[in-house]
C-alpha cells in the first residue's frame, strides 16, 4: 500500500491511463472502422495518447481542482 501522499499522482495516472483506453479505442473505431489491423491502429493509437493524456492530466488536474472548489 502506498503512502496517501501518492494518491493524487496515482489518481491522476489510472484515470488517464482509463481514459485514453477508451478515447483512443473510439478515436480509432470511428476514423478507421472496424476492420483488418483495428487492433494494431488501436494499440498504435494508444501508446501515443496515453503520455500525452498523462500530461494533460497533471497540468489541468491541479487547475480543474482550483476552478471546481470555487465554484462549489
Amino acid at each position: 500500500m502506498l503512502p496517501k501522499k501518492f494518491s493524487q499522482p496515482m489518481f491522476l495516472i489510472i484515470m488517464s491511463f482509463g481514459m485514453s483506453i477508451i478515447m483512443s479505442c473510439v478515436v480509432t473505431l470511428v476514423n478507421t472502422g472496424f476492420n483488418d489491423g483495428f487492433f494494431e491502429r488501436y494499440f498504435n493509437a494508444f501508446t501515443f495518447a496515453f503520455p500525452v493524456a498523462l500530461v494533460a492530466a497533471f497540468i489541468m488536474g491541479p487547475i480543474a481542482k482550483v476552478i471546481a472548489n470555487k465554484i462549489a
